[in-house]
């Protein structure tokens, strides 16, 4: 009888563990997309702080996809569930986001986030520790990429290769004498340095000078003068929006009219509308279709921002939002059974010509995490961004 209860006591024993583990098992299963019913994935963006004026206009963009696309079924049947926590553009914040996201939330994918910063702090428990990969993030540089690291895939072409288009656009307009006008900070400096390899590539004659600028100055009065001194024939800005934007303002104020050109930061509705007429004319690339654009998909675009969300303007950084959100539910399409981590890596590597229609098209591999190199050209007219040509791919750098 001695013996009989121990062995009904083990049994005991196993059966709760094994129930303990087969419902840890469905968690585990749900958690990683296992759940038929929707596919819960999340983001860190700065809806507060100094760079709201990008992390809510992105998330609102992402939002309007999503509610479309869960208001006609979802995909292949299962709802998207996105998760946004307001990480203020703080690195240290978005590591405890991070956290709360893959182990208390269970979020299959780390997806449209934004900040290069914000993302690498992250990086070592997203992608090292936990296996979860991290989809279209908003930011990066080429370390990023090159070579590829598991997890984690782009569709935002680089800085670098944004300073290429714009140095061959540039020369290929005639400008003999160039002036890079940028912040100081490390990542503005190396963006800059970009501009004369590609420029001489294309002209070898053409002269490339630079002009730092202290970062988030508002006084652009003695730059004025020093842009005025060197007597340079076009201008190509590497700022933010708001230094942009006092650029153009100061250089009206002093009679300086020169083509100016400016990479993606600055191509943004917030640049319009703090610089107003002194913006007209102003050249830039961008990783969008401009959001004035009469094509279907920018249409449609348009037409779900005043449905889903009427309060936020259907500006370029909500179409990075709404691009991002597109190319991620385009790939998860094509999984067959659960949406797991694991499952969306290796729908990434094989994904090619994911075409948004806003964006350019994406082609992704093994070897290549980075869906494109490609831009738009866009410029200011009658106070309106508007696209100019086709999507194209910069000269290489180096």
């Amino acid at each position: 009888m001695r013996k009989f209860r121990r062995a009904a006591g083990t049994t005991a024993v196993l059966a709760v563990v094994a129930l303990t583990a087969n419902a840890c098992a469905e968690q585990d299963s749900a958690g990683a997309g296992g759940d038929s019913s929707e596919i819960h994935i999340g983001a860190w963006l700065p809806t507060t702080g100094a760079t709201a004026s990008y992390g809510v206009p992105q998330k609102a963009g992402a939002e309007a996809y999503f509610k479309m696309i869960n208001a006609s079924g979802g995909i292949n049947g299962r709802k998207i569930r996105w998760t946004v926590k307001d990480n203020a553009a703080d690195p240290q914040q978005t590591v405890q986001i991070a956290r709360e996201l893959v182990g208390q939330d269970k979020v299959v994918a780390i997806v449209n986030a934004n900040g290069t910063s914000q993302a690498e702090a992250a990086f070592p428990f997203v992608l090292n520790q936990s296996k979860v990969p991290v989809l279209n993030e908003v930011g990066g540089n080429e370390s990023w990429y090159k070579p590829p690291r598991p997890g984690l895939f782009g569709t935002q072409t680089l800085y670098e290769d944004q300073a290429a288009a714009i140095a061959a656009w540039t020369v290929q307009d005639g400008a003999k004498k160039i002036l890079v006008v940028h912040s100081d900070p490390a990542a503005f400096v190396n963006v800059a340095k970009q501009v004369e390899p590609v420029a001489k590539k294309v002209d070898p004659s053409v002269e490339v000078d630079r002009l730092t600028v202290k970062y988030q100055t508002t006084d652009y009065t003695p730059v004025i003068s020093k842009v005025k001194a060197v007597k340079t024939q076009a201008v190509i800005l590497i700022l933010t929006s708001p230094e942009a934007a006092a650029f153009l303002k100061e250089a009206k104020l002093q009679g300086l009219s020169l083509p100016t050109y400016a990479y993606a930061p600055v191509a943004a509705e917030s640049t319009v509308s703090l610089a107003k007429d002194a913006a007209e004319g102003l050249k830039a690339v961008q990783l969008v279709k401009a959001p004035s654009d009469t094509d279907p998909a920018v249409k449609e675009f348009r037409t779900a921002m005043a449905k889903y969300e009427p309060k936020q303007p259907a500006g370029f950084l909500a179409l990075w939002g709404w691009s991002n959100a597109k190319v991620f539910a385009e790939i998860a399409k094509t999984i067959k059974g659960p949406v797991t981590a694991d499952a969306l890596d290796k729908a990434y590597e094989k994904a090619t010509k994911v075409d948004t229609g806003v964006s350019p098209v994406m082609n992704f591999s093994p070897s290549n995490h980075l869906g494109t190199r490609s831009v738009q050209r866009v410029v200011v007219k009658d106070g309106v961004w508007t696209s100019e040509g086709d999507f194209y791919t910069p000269p290489k750098r180096g």
